[in-house]
């Protein structure tokens, strides 16, 4: 009967140390897929060149200065596999500590074409924040779209979000 609890003791020891393991290979597993699906969501759902988000325009200049301000390439910081430079180190600071209030609404594209569900490349120098958004637009070849989007706002902005949120459950 002793033989028998210490040889179970000794395989519970070898169980217990064999799940540990197991879970630290599935958190490593799981952690490498994640930034590989950070880079994949970044190339799908951000309107980005070479990673790089606004054309390098800070996103915290648009609500601190209510400008446009290009970020410097020495001030950067990484954010669901997106990089986004920043004027200053405060505005940095401010972004890492809440990056959803700073980030531009349906991944940088333009506003007024996602209301139709399109993805469409913008002007960073043409926006508008609206209940604390950032909303970019297409303004290009004589058409600025922020004016077309002024003219129907609230009925723009409803259809934009809800073709949004289809885009990113897809």
């Amino acid at each position: 009967m002793i033989c028998i609890a210490v040889q179970l003791g000794v395989n519970f020891k070898i169980m217990k140390a064999n799940i540990f393991f197991l879970g630290l290979f599935l958190s490593a597993l799981t952690f490498q897929t994640s930034a590989q699906d950070l880079k994949e969501y970044a190339k799908t759902h951000y309107n980005v060149k070479k990673n790089l988000a606004i054309q390098g325009y800070d996103p915290v200049a648009y609500f601190t200065k209510n400008k446009a301000l290009e970020g410097s390439s020495d001030i950067t910081t990484t954010h669901k596999g997106v990089v986004y430079r920043f004027a200053s180190q405060a505005n940095k600071s401010l972004f890492k500590a809440d990056p959803k209030k700073y980030e531009p609404e349906y991944g940088g594209y333009c506003a007024y074409a996602m209301a139709d569900g399109d993805k469409v490349k913008v002007d960073p120098e043409t926006f508008k924040i609206v209940d604390g958004r950032l909303f970019l637009f297409y303004n290009f070849n004589w058409t600025n779209t922020l004016k077309k989007w002024n003219g129907d706002e609230p009925k723009l902005l409803k259809s934009a979000d809800k073709y949004w949120a289809d885009i990113i459950i897809k």
